[in-house]
């Protein structure tokens, strides 16, 4: 009986296999530079939104900060730590300046309240000057709890301050230190007659803005009287800061904060924002 005969398989040859294989790695090749610039991509774009974030974040620190300077005691701190008033001319460039510093009135105490049921505030930033014609070193401050000042300056400040060591802050830009204060009545430090106005501000403390080591630093909770001593109580609000600088005309503070992102060591971005504030 005669055996059926097997069919011969076809094989690919050589020139066949070494064909296929250039073209799967043209493929490879397109295919890996495609996802290589693809996740370069993300890492640009998430390194820009980090940026971006952080520096809107720091801006609206910086803001709200500024937003309680009291007007004439806010100054430029120049890179040997002297200070020139914002009102002034600058008497050098940006680059010779590093930071602000100024007094701030407490508004954390002015619009606290004790409870639903006892709406007074901390402090209520008038005055009865009817009262304060015959005696300027006792001052009645109407709707005022200064106790629930007192305790939330305690509370506030790292070095045990107190409503002792607070101003009285005129809109003539005239300011005395306060010696004590209970109720609604505020005791001046000295017995010699002032020029006292129906609104006031109060203030324990002063702040500044310092760029430190590529570190934006916001040192507080030092004397409240213009220009002083800025001490070394002080906390970090962002870091790669390549940017912070500022300008005012009035009672407007304009600053502009650029912040960076590194990707690597030899690439970073940079987020840039301005803001004024009234």
């Amino acid at each position: 009986m005669r055996q059926p005969l097997s069919k011969a398989r076809s094989a690919f040859t050589m020139v066949e296999l070494i064909l296929v294989t250039i073209i799967l790695g043209i493929v490879s090749s397109i295919g890996a530079e495609i996802i290589a610039n693809a996740y370069e991509s993300f890492i640009i774009q998430r390194a820009h939104h980090r940026a971006s974030i952080k520096t809107e974040l720091t801006v609206l620190q910086v803001a709200n900060r500024l937003r309680y300077a009291i007007p004439g005691t806010i100054y430029r701190i120049k890179n040997d730590d002297t200070l020139e008033s914002l009102e002034s001319p600058m008497s050098g460039s940006g680059s010779d300046y590093k930071g602000l510093q100024w007094v701030s009135y407490d508004g954390n105490s002015f619009e606290a309240i004790t409870s639903d049921s006892n709406r007074i505030p901390g402090w209520s930033g008038f005055i009865d000057v009817d009262n304060a014609e015959t005696d300027t070193s006792h001052l009645k401050t109407l709707g005022s709890d200064l106790e629930l000042t007192n305790n939330i300056i305690q509370n506030l400040s790292p070095s045990g301050k107190d409503i002792s060591d607070a101003y009285v802050y005129f809109p003539n830009r005239t300011f005395y230190p306060i010696a004590s204060a209970s109720d609604d009545l505020i005791t001046l430090n000295d017995t010699n007659s002032k020029t006292i106005y129906e609104h006031y501000k109060l203030a324990w403390s002063s702040y500044a803005l310092v760029v430190e080591d590529g570190d934006l630093w916001l040192y507080y909770d030092f004397n409240a009287a213009p220009a002083s001593d800025k001490g070394e109580t002080k906390e970090r609000l962002a870091k790669n800061i390549k940017t912070f600088k500022f300008k005012g005309a009035g009672n407007t503070i304009r600053f502009k904060l650029c912040t960076t992102e590194q990707i690597s060591e030899d690439y970073n971005v940079t987020s840039c924002k301005e803001k004024a504030v009234f």
